[in-house]
């Protein structure tokens, strides 16, 4: 059979759990089908879940139709867990991209698709709910093709699996070569398309109603016949997506096999043994002795799995993209600190994202999250799982630091018989690119071995901006010269110096007011009555926000009579909104908030004078050096390193960039 596995993606509310459950019915998989709003889906089988009447984690269901074995994955629909989400989508051979007829593309389906692009996952279309009334087809694919991919087309109208005669057109458009054997044979092969499919090129697209049954048949036969089972490597390889503990809390590495066998009794990380090999389906499990390429499973018996990483012959996945922007402290209401750190700790194996942390300063336990809903949950995991009654004190922003003009750093960590000076450029980059490293030193100013070391430590710590403390982004750091000691230099004394030269190089462009602090910004959506536009403009420019040109809404499914406001505006000024909205709206308003990135501070100089943050008293980020005479090592104050280094400074930054 051909076997395939496939991510269920969707906007809150567009009916994907449904949609999952159809399948499974359809396929025989299931008896009776189960709703989200009667807390029986199959695919929501956790007590929160219920409870909330939504996905919070991703789940796996099994079922077998025609000549297809498909092997769903379904995830959350709300934004504030994008990130377990994203987790997903590296291991898919497809994703199912759910979208409402009533409510069209929503600015978080618009982030699932960027993320589908990002990881490049061929992608079919289900629009559902298209029982309602007023739903128009033809606008719901007018407007996937303008806000998604011209290469949206129509594949099945719920009641056939034929490919409309018209769609055979708008295929071949998509791709140069293939319009050219269409306008001379009139025909595209069956293969063409698949191949367009894996390509992304085309998006195939069809309509029904999940909740009635309708369409879902055509959808299953277009899944059967257009899906290609990938091609798996011989050797073992495999890839961790999820981390997860069962009822009894033992821990479960789920992991995608994408090469060779996976056994139990296999070593695979740090000398540890697979004891069991759990294929889910649901919430029930049954234990196989093994795994072949392409299969979904749970293993048991490991601990210092994370999700991303690859096993065997597979490589470690790239950094996710979705980061959260908010940081919250506990309060533990009488809990003790220590067992409360412990349960956090558990949560964070689960999702990195949360980034627990312990102040010993301020004796604080701290997280990082997207959203007030995840916070809710958070808070009911704890209750449910550890019995940790807690709250959460008020949210702060996440900040970020970058420079806006190249600079050079200089560190020089010189204690009796150790040895190392680097000299790094540092230059700003595009928003969203991160922390970057190239070399521009030649070899035989500093050997390979060297200039590994500084790459290395460049990235094996987060550094801290000038400003606030807060971490650095988007800047690409060049390494540009440096020197060793035949005799005394070590790899830890080129961890010394790379870290003092980024943050030598920080304070040199802080002098150079060339510091700049960012913060998360939302791009957002708000519907309101066109009697209360005139609030909701002022309310977005007195937040230090921005819209484009008020327009009626013209959406799918949007009632007459309401103004469609779209802009951007910081995270910090509209945090909490939504009950602003809700209370002037009686109700009727809707506003959706994503995080857009990071974008200048609107409000910098308040931030920088509110944090009071000394980067010279920083100690474990000093900006100073260390040099050595009469047989001792002594420090040297930042602003003094350029005239003491050993290798002259490269004031000629223009021949550098």
């Amino acid at each position: 059979m051909k076997h395939i596995v496939a991510g269920i993606v969707a906007h809150v509310d567009a009916g994907k759990t449904t949609l999952s459950e159809a399948l499974l019915y359809q396929a025989g998989g299931l008896r009776k089908l189960g709703r989200v709003d009667n807390g029986d889906a199959f695919l929501d089988p956790d007590a929160l879940e219920k409870r909330r009447g939504i996905t919070i984690f991703s789940h796996q269901a099994s079922l077998q139709y025609q000549n297809l074995e498909l092997t769903l994955l379904d995830t959350p629909g709300h934004v504030d867990f994008a990130s377990q989400t994203e987790q997903v989508l590296s291991v898919l051979d497809y994703a199912i991209l759910v979208i409402s007829a009533t409510d069209g593309v929503q600015g978080y389906t618009r982030t699932l698709w960027r993320l589908l692009k990002h990881y490049q996952v061929p992608t079919f279309i289900f629009v559902n709910k298209m029982d309602a009334s007023g739903v128009d087809k033809q606008q719901v694919i007018q407007q996937l093709q303008t806000l998604l991919s011209p290469g949206c087309i129509v594949f099945g109208n719920g009641e056939t699996t034929e490919i409309p005669e018209e769609s055979y057109e708008e295929i071949a458009m998509q791709n140069d070569a293939v319009l050219e054997d269409f306008l001379t044979t009139g025909e595209i092969a069956d293969e063409t398309i698949q191949t367009m499919i894996q390509h992304r090129e085309i998006f195939p697209c069809y309509f029904g109603s999940a909740l009635k049954i309708s369409g879902v048949e055509s959808f299953l036969d277009g899944i059967e016949q257009w899906a290609n089972e990938p091609k798996h490597k011989i050797d073992f390889g495999a890839q961790v997506f999820k981390i997860s503990h069962d009822e009894k809390g033992e821990r479960l590495t789920w992991v995608r096999v994408t090469g060779g066998i996976l056994k139990t009794k296999a070593v695979l990380v740090d000398e540890q043994k697979v004891n069991q090999l759990r294929v889910y389906n649901g919430s029930k499990y049954e234990v196989v002795p093994e795994i072949p390429a392409g299969g979904v499973c749970a293993v048991t018996g490991l601990t210092q799995t994370r999700p991303g990483q690859g096993l065997g012959k597979e490589s470690t996945a790239e950094k996710a993209t979705i980061q959260p922007v908010l940081n919250y402290a506990l309060d533990p209401k009488g809990n003790d600190i220590h067992v409360c750190l412990t349960a956090l700790k558990q949560l964070e194996d689960e999702d990195p994202q949360l980034h627990v942390s312990w102040s010993e300063h301020l004796q604080e336990l701290r997280v990082q999250i997207m959203g007030e809903v995840q916070l809710e949950i958070l808070q009911q995991l704890l209750f449910d799982r550890f019995d940790l009654e807690v709250s959460f004190g008020e949210g702060s922003i996440l900040y970020k630091e970058t420079v806006t003009e190249a600079v050079e750093g200089v560190g020089h960590f010189e204690p009796l018989r150790h040895y190392a000076e680097v000299h790094l450029l540092l230059q700003p980059t595009a928003l969203g690119t991160g922390i970057t490293f190239e070399s521009k030193c030649m070899l035989d100013v500093l050997g390979r071995n060297w200039q590994h070391q500084v790459e290395t430590n460049i990235s094996s710590k987060e550094h801290l901006g000038v400003l606030t403390g807060s971490p650095i982004t988007d800047i690409k750091i060049s390494l540009v010269s440096g020197k060793a000691s035949n005799v005394h230099s070590v790899g830890g004394d080129f961890r010394e110096a790379t870290w003092r030269a980024v943050r030598q190089g920080l304070m040199m462009a802080k002098t150079q007011d060339a510091c700049q602090l960012l913060e998360p910004w939302y791009k957002f959506r708000l519907e309101v009555g066109q009697d209360q536009v005139g609030r909701a403009m002022n309310d977005i420019q007195k937040m230090s926000g921005s819209f484009d040109t008020p327009e009626v809404s013209a959406q799918v499914g949007s009632n007459l009579g309401t103004t469609i406001l779209t802009g951007t505006a910081p995270v910090s000024e509209m945090q909490g909104y939504s009950q602003a909205v809700n209370a002037y709206t009686h109700g009727q308003g809707q506003l959706e908030c994503l995080v857009d990135g990071y974008l200048p501070c609107h409000n910098a100089t308040e931030i920088v004078e509110k944090y009071q943050y000394d980067p010279v008293s920083d100690l474990e980020n000093t900006p100073d050096s260390v040099f050595c005479a009469h047989g001792a090592g002594y420090p040297v104050k930042w602003d003094e390193v350029p005239q003491m280094a050993h290798v002259p400074y490269q004031t000629n930054l223009e021949r550098l960039l």
